[in-house]
Protein backbone atom coordinates (compact mmCIF):
# COMPACT_ATOMS: atom_id res chain seq x y z
CA UNK A 1 0.00 0.00 0.00
CA UNK A 2 1.63 3.41 -0.83
CA UNK A 3 -0.12 5.41 1.81
CA UNK A 4 2.16 6.41 4.95
CA UNK A 5 0.27 5.46 8.18
CA UNK A 6 -0.40 9.72 8.49
CA UNK A 7 -1.83 9.78 4.94
CA UNK A 8 -4.27 6.85 5.89
CA UNK A 9 -4.75 8.18 9.74
CA UNK A 10 -6.00 11.52 7.78
CA UNK A 11 -7.84 9.62 5.12
CA UNK A 12 -9.87 8.16 7.72
CA UNK A 13 -10.59 11.67 10.04
CA UNK A 14 -11.64 13.40 7.16
CA UNK A 15 -14.10 11.01 6.07
CA UNK A 16 -15.51 10.36 9.24
CA UNK A 17 -15.98 14.18 9.99
CA UNK A 18 -17.97 14.65 6.91
CA UNK A 19 -19.69 11.53 6.66
CA UNK A 20 -20.22 10.58 9.90
CA UNK A 21 -18.58 8.01 12.75
CA UNK A 22 -19.76 4.98 11.37
CA UNK A 23 -18.74 5.66 8.08
CA UNK A 24 -15.74 3.06 6.42
CA UNK A 25 -13.46 3.25 3.84
CA UNK A 26 -11.72 1.65 1.77
CA UNK A 27 -8.45 2.41 -0.50
CA UNK A 28 -8.38 0.25 -3.61
CA UNK A 29 -6.54 0.37 -7.22
CA UNK A 30 -3.09 1.24 -8.04
CA UNK A 31 -2.08 3.01 -4.90
CA UNK A 32 -2.67 -0.65 -3.34
CA UNK A 33 0.40 -2.29 -5.48
CA UNK A 34 3.76 -1.20 -3.92
CA UNK A 35 5.86 -1.88 -7.21
CA UNK A 36 3.68 1.09 -9.12
CA UNK A 37 4.38 4.74 -9.37
CA UNK A 38 2.11 7.75 -8.64
CA UNK A 39 -1.23 7.31 -9.59
CA UNK A 40 -4.30 8.87 -7.92
CA UNK A 41 -5.82 8.12 -4.23
CA UNK A 42 -9.19 5.87 -5.28
CA UNK A 43 -11.56 5.96 -2.30
CA UNK A 44 -14.58 3.53 -1.17
CA UNK A 45 -16.67 5.64 1.04
CA UNK A 46 -18.88 2.88 2.70
CA UNK A 47 -22.67 4.34 4.56
CA UNK A 48 -25.19 2.98 6.72
CA UNK A 49 -27.56 5.38 6.22
CA UNK A 50 -29.00 7.07 2.81
CA UNK A 51 -27.87 10.15 1.73
CA UNK A 52 -29.30 13.55 0.77
CA UNK A 53 -26.96 14.70 -1.62
CA UNK A 54 -24.86 11.93 -2.72
CA UNK A 55 -22.86 13.66 -5.35
CA UNK A 56 -22.40 16.78 -3.06
CA UNK A 57 -21.32 15.00 -0.62
CA UNK A 58 -18.44 13.08 -2.47
CA UNK A 59 -17.23 16.06 -3.98
CA UNK A 60 -16.86 17.53 -0.69
CA UNK A 61 -15.23 14.62 1.41
CA UNK A 62 -13.06 15.08 -2.35
CA UNK A 63 -12.69 18.68 -1.98
CA UNK A 64 -11.17 18.12 2.20
CA UNK A 65 -9.22 14.88 1.16
CA UNK A 66 -7.07 17.21 -1.43
CA UNK A 67 -7.38 20.20 1.41
CA UNK A 68 -5.59 17.19 4.24
CA UNK A 69 -3.52 15.60 1.79
CA UNK A 70 -1.74 17.88 -0.42
CA UNK A 71 -2.94 18.80 -4.42
CA UNK A 72 -3.27 14.82 -4.95
CA UNK A 73 -6.04 13.76 -7.23
CA UNK A 74 -8.29 11.71 -5.25
CA UNK A 75 -11.53 9.65 -6.86
CA UNK A 76 -14.23 8.99 -4.23
CA UNK A 77 -16.97 6.31 -4.50
CA UNK A 78 -19.92 6.28 -1.99
CA UNK A 79 -21.79 3.50 -1.29
CA UNK A 80 -25.13 4.44 0.36
CA UNK A 81 -28.48 2.51 0.99
CA UNK A 82 -30.14 4.80 -1.90
CA UNK A 83 -27.11 5.03 -4.12
CA UNK A 84 -27.31 2.63 -6.73
CA UNK A 85 -24.71 -0.14 -6.65
CA UNK A 86 -22.53 0.49 -9.76
CA UNK A 87 -19.82 -2.53 -11.52
CA UNK A 88 -17.15 -0.10 -9.81
CA UNK A 89 -18.40 -0.48 -6.15
CA UNK A 90 -18.40 -4.26 -6.63
CA UNK A 91 -14.40 -4.41 -7.72
CA UNK A 92 -13.90 -1.83 -4.44
CA UNK A 93 -15.15 -3.99 -2.59
CA UNK A 94 -13.63 -7.38 -3.60
CA UNK A 95 -9.95 -5.40 -4.39
CA UNK A 96 -9.95 -2.74 -1.60
CA UNK A 97 -8.05 -2.77 1.86
CA UNK A 98 -10.07 -1.45 4.86
CA UNK A 99 -7.97 1.89 5.90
Amino acid sequence: MRLSSAERLSIRSVVQAVAGPSARVRLFGSRLDDRLRGGDIDLLVELDQPVDRPVLLGADLGARLQQALGDRRIDVVLVAPNVAEQPIHRVARATGVEL
